[in-house]
């Protein structure tokens, strides 16, 4: 069972109890140091006196001195910080454990590797309070002074996606893709609606899984819901130079490859296979080969490659589904 400290209930100026309206889930496991930055970036929300909102740190059974950072903040803020400790591993355990300890019928996602804007959690969640929209996203940022690598195509579409980037421009539209998990809020009623977060997707300690946000977000749009991309809602991301590596994103692209299939299921007809796997993705892994064997820039090299692993993930996503059928969809989309 999950463990939390002793809950503090909002006081309103004359002393009475004041309903939450917004609760920021952050899940967090073993980075201590990071997760100071994010809650003290938090800490300097500004909303109206009006709204009600706190911040619950859910730990995903850490072994560092993150309790002690949470604690910190409960006394440094009273009232607006909770600490809850989730013993399961998995991000999507976390998850699914802060939804149902909070009774707010807004509910805010970061992580603890950002630091938020003053403004960002009001311009997030204020377009939830009509119910017009059922979730909101906002840009998320490399931190300042980040600069792409040579070796990657940074204009190519979530070309930077492995380090959480999501920016689609400064406009505020309806969107019509899921947001990043480390930027996103919505209505606590699509939770009861729609269920919550795929625990077969998503971080494990220190496997870095992937998908557990976009596929509840992806759920939510072909069920009718709507999205707003908020352009001014933003966060700043760490790019710590361990993820500014080539080894790093081929990893996050062959994760990233392996959920699309647990996911989604395969999109394309699978008459013919090899090993339980469709032979058009032999000809991808052969097409993508060559290219990244025979370019000559860069970019374009390391671009293939990508590709190459990104197929491999996907072979051996379908080669796991053979020992467990009931595991993979028989189809959805596919990015």
């Amino acid at each position: 069972m999950p463990h939390t400290d002793t809950p503090v209930t909002p006081q309103t100026a004359d002393g009475g109890a004041m309903a939450t309206g917004i609760t920021v889930i952050l899940c967090t496991y073993n980075r201590c140091e990071s997760l100071r930055l994010a809650l003290n970036s938090v800490a300097q929300s500004v909303l109206p006196p009006s709204i009600s909102w706190e911040v619950l740190v859910v730990d995903n059974n850490s072994h560092d001195q993150t309790r002690e950072v949470a604690q910190e903040f409960i006394a440094r803020y009273p009232g607006r910080f909770r600490y809850l400790f989730e013993p399961t591993p998995g991000k999507s355990h976390a998850l699914n454990s802060g939804i149902a300890f909070t009774a707010a019928p807004i509910l805010a996602f970061m992580d603890d590797d950002v630091q938020v804007d003053p403004h960002w959690l009001q311009l997030l969640t204020d377009p939830l309070v009509n119910g017009t929209w059922s979730g909101t996203g906002g840009r998320i940022l490399p931190e300042a002074g980040f600069v792409p690598p040579r070796w990657l195509d940074a204009g190519r579409p979530y070309a930077l996606a492995p380090l959480a980037v999501f920016d689609l421009g400064v406009e505020q539209r309806e969107l019509t893709e899921s947001p990043f998990g480390t930027n996103m809020a919505f209505r606590a009623s699509m939770f009861a609606k729609h269920g919550g977060f795929r625990t077969d997707l998503g971080p494990v300690s220190t496997f870095a899984f992937k998908n557990e946000d976009t596929e509840f977000g992806f759920r939510l749009l072909e069920k009718g819901e709507r999205f707003l991309y908020v352009a001014s809602a933003v966060v700043y991301h760490a790019v710590p130079q361990a993820r500014v590596k080539k080894s790093y994103f081929l990893e996050w692209w062959y994760l990233k490859a392996r959920a699309d299939i647990r996911q989604n299921g395969l999109t394309e007809p699978a008459r013919w296979q090899l090993m339980s796997i469709p032979l058009p993705f032999y000809r991808r892994l052969l097409r993508w080969t060559f290219r990244w064997m025979l370019s000559l820039n860069a970019a374009d090299r390391f671009t293939s490659r990508i590709h190459v692993w990104t197929t491999v993930g996907r072979m051996q996503e379908c080669r796991r589904a053979q020992l467990n059928p009931a595991q993979i969809p028989a189809s959805g989309h596919q990015p």
